[in-house]
């Protein structure tokens, strides 16, 4: 496959490094995703361990894994900064919307960089709202929709400017910054993008922290509402920004 058609996740691993071989810890790794993603990278001789606080997630993570067949992949319950001594150090450690969340970022690199071993690479991919959403039309639903979300986030205590800080975190840490770089996720009259089912995925949150009623979201429509609305429009709509950035431990 060509890296131009690869998504900005794999595009970014691929560039900071990961690749077979490699021992790798998947932080916040939820059901397994990037653990999955970062498996195929390392190959048979790799091994990545993805650990999780949310043990309904670490238990999707372990089904899927075994479905799939992937030996080398090994999933584990426990708080981010709680990690056992007898895991050893890795070649590389890797997070996706995780940093975000963390009360303390430098304080929270600078532990894991404990488990990094000389010369490895720290990867974080992190969403940023500083910029969008972002349009000339006025895509009053989709906005709407947005805010839903990054309401809801920012009321669980996300750092929602996390991605014109990473380079800050990680030299504060000690690491050696080796690139920052950023995406936005455009949305075309003829290019669905699925934030009816983000927001579906997000409600239950939602609506337990006041964001919006379950009458102002109208779920079962609100895809649809969605779709209506960018085709009605010629113009492009900027719904996310997604920063990411690697350093070594030198």
């Amino acid at each position: 496959m060509s890296i131009n058609r690869l998504d900005f996740t794999t595009r970014l691993l691929i560039d900071a490094g990961i690749g077979k071989g490699m021992r790798i810890l998947d932080v916040g790794c939820g059901s397994g995703d990037v653990s999955v993603l970062l498996c195929d990278l390392a190959g048979g001789n790799g091994e990545v361990v993805g650990v999780d606080h949310d043990a309904h997630a670490i238990a999707i993570a372990r089904q899927r894994s075994a479905a799939h067949g992937y030996p080398s992949l090994t999933f584990i319950q426990c708080e981010l900064l709680e990690l056992q001594d007898s895991l050893g150090t890795f070649d590389a450690i890797v997070g996706r919307r995780v940093l975000m969340y963390q009360r303390d970022a430098v304080a929270t690199i600078r532990a894991l960089s404990n488990r990094l071993r000389p010369g490895g690479v720290m990867v974080f991919q992190e969403h940023d709202t500083t910029m969008a959403p972002a349009s000339v039309d006025p895509f009053p639903l989709h906005k709407r929709a947005q805010f839903w979300i990054q309401e809801m986030i920012a009321r669980e205590g996300a750092d929602l400017h996390i991605g014109f800080n990473l380079h800050r975190i990680f030299t504060q840490a000690g690491l050696t910054v080796e690139s920052v770089r950023a995406e936005c996720l455009i949305q075309t009259p003829d290019s669905p993008y699925s934030l009816g089912a983000i927001v579906r995925a997000c409600l239950p949150r939602i609506l337990a922290l006041g964001v919006a009623s379950a009458e102002e979201v109208g779920i079962e429509t609100l895809q649809e509402r969605l779709d209506q609305e960018r085709s009605a429009s010629s113009g492009v709509y900027v719904g996310d920004v997604m920063f990411a950035s690697w350093a070594r431990k030198v």
